[in-house]
């Protein structure tokens, strides 16, 4: 499947984090605040997060579709992840090495100069 500059730019567009959980009005936008809120966390440690956030909810029902949600927004390249214990540990650090401070305009994309 080829994408087009556009569509590339929004499908991979920078994860927004709700400045506070009760500004978190999505399922997704859920989760991302609770992975932030933690730095760094397991799928079982944002269950537990979300729990204590909001405990009058039923997190149980959701412990796969958190899971998958995260699977994904890893897989998108949107979160980072690396290996502990047998589990994957997620946080949204995308960048590990600091940049070089060289740009070459000749490669920018149309409207990003």
């Amino acid at each position: 499947m080829s994408l087009t500059d556009e569509e590339f730019r929004e499908a991979y567009k920078p994860l927004p984090v709700p400045a506070a959980y009760k500004e978190a009005t999505t399922f997704k936008d859920k989760v991302v605040f609770a992975l932030a809120d933690l730095g760094e966390a397991t799928a079982e440690e944002v269950i537990r997060h979300l729990e204590k956030l909001e405990p009058a909810a039923e997190h149980k029902p959701m412990i796969a579709a958190i899971r998958q949600l995260l699977g994904q927004l890893y897989e998108h390249g949107l979160i980072a992840a690396a290996e502990k214990d047998g589990s994957p540990v997620y946080n949204l650090r995308k960048i590990t090495s600091a940049n070089n401070g060289e740009v070459n305009p000749d490669l920018l994309a149309p409207g990003l100069d």
